[in-house]
């Protein structure tokens, strides 16, 4: 990983600097609306309980002109300037930053992020990858160069702070997406764990950690209980994930005890007979629904609602290369959860009746 801003661009576009506050020159017709087919979801969105983050995977796709932007823009222009309309989106209470995940961002650029969406709005924020990822070290100015891998510090001083004191009440889930790690036995994998623990314990309190892993190794009965433990005991939740490597959600679940007092983070991210770069090539202009999960589909709204019906916050994020097109199927989550009439239970009383939900 390294400094230089050709490596490393700015959440709002790689030609448009955070510094430059001049508007791209393709933008004359003014800021970008929502498409008609967007609007006329508005009953839908508001039929939706408060406490539902529903989202896609970033903003910034060109084709999605006519499904959610109301004119062609370019993917550094929606970058800089799609998210304002993208968060007036009937179905949209939540985004996944997946930038942050190649490099941190600064204060100031989850501060103008901040700006642009209404209050309601809740961001998940993948955290830097050298958090995660063994190896990989940071530039000069992250903390000296040190390794980041599930370094407390590092994670504090350069993710956790910037992010949490940028977006404000606007922050989400932080995410800690690992990566497919190889593990000598079980052993290693209990060893991985207990640092993950320890990690996880160093912290700052406040805001929801989320941990998503790609082995299902750590779901296995020798790891799982030991997994969902470490989880609970230091106010974290698992993210459950839909992906080729990990099994269905039901078993994540299952396996992962879920706490029925902490909100529920899940993403809707690969179907499993697709490599990532085969589903973008497939997918691309993801304007289209071509390949419908009706059974991922039906796991996410069941344990949606019955987290939702618990009181609990509640994220989805759904990537392009779930079925073809990450509104749509935004769409499909979302008329699956009013299906039928969700029981709500009526707000806390008090403080202390609260249940965390952001």
């Amino acid at each position: 990983m390294t400094a230089n801003p050709d490596d490393t661009p700015s959440l709002f576009g790689d030609a448009f600097p955070i510094t430059d506050a001049r508007p791209p020159a393709q933008q004359t017709r003014g800021p970008l609306e929502l498409t008609p087919n967007a609007e006329s979801l508005r009953e839908l969105g508001a039929s939706l309980p408060a406490n539902f983050y529903l989202g896609t995977s970033s903003w910034s796709f060109p084709g999605w002109n006519g499904l959610v932007y109301d004119r062609d823009a370019s993917e550094s222009n929606l970058a800089r300037e799609g998210l304002a309309a993208y968060a007036r989106h009937p179905l949209f209470r939540s985004v996944g930053l997946d930038k942050t995940y190649y490099r941190p961002a600064p204060r100031a650029e989850f501060e103008r992020l901040a700006s642009q969406v209404p209050d309601d709005f809740r961001f998940l924020v993948k955290m830097w990858r050298g958090l995660v990822e063994q190896g990989v070290r940071g530039s000069a100015e992250l903390s000296g160069s040190l390794d980041g891998f599930l370094n407390a510090r590092v994670a504090e001083t350069e993710c956790v702070i910037p992010t949490i004191e940028g977006l404000g009440e606007k922050a989400g889930p932080l995410l800690f997406q690992f990566p497919p790690i190889r593990f000598g036995g079980v052993r290693a994998q209990r060893s991985f764990l207990s640092q993950l623990s320890q990690f996880l314990a160093a912290l700052p309190k406040g805001p929801l950690y989320a941990v998503e892993v790609r082995n299902r190794t750590l779901l296995s009965p020798e790891c799982g209980p030991r997994f969902a433990a470490l989880l609970a005991e230091n106010n974290a939740v698992p993210c459950l994930a839909v992906h080729p490597t990990m099994p269905s959600l039901d078993i994540q679940a299952r396996e992962l005890v879920l706490d029925h007092t902490k909100p529920r983070v899940i993403r809707w991210m690969l179907r499993s007979n697709h490599a990532y770069a085969e589903a973008k090539d497939l997918y691309e202009p993801f304007d289209a629904l071509l390949e419908p999960d009706d059974a991922s589909l039906d796991a996410i709204a069941r344990l949606a609602r019955a987290a939702l019906t618990a009181g609990l916050g509640t994220w989805v994020i759904v990537n392009n290369k779930a079925e073809g097109s990450s509104p749509l199927s935004v769409e499909r989550v979302a008329r699956a959860i009013v299906r039928e009439p969700l029981h709500i239970p009526p707000p806390p009383q008090s403080l202390t009746d609260t249940v965390p939900n952001s």
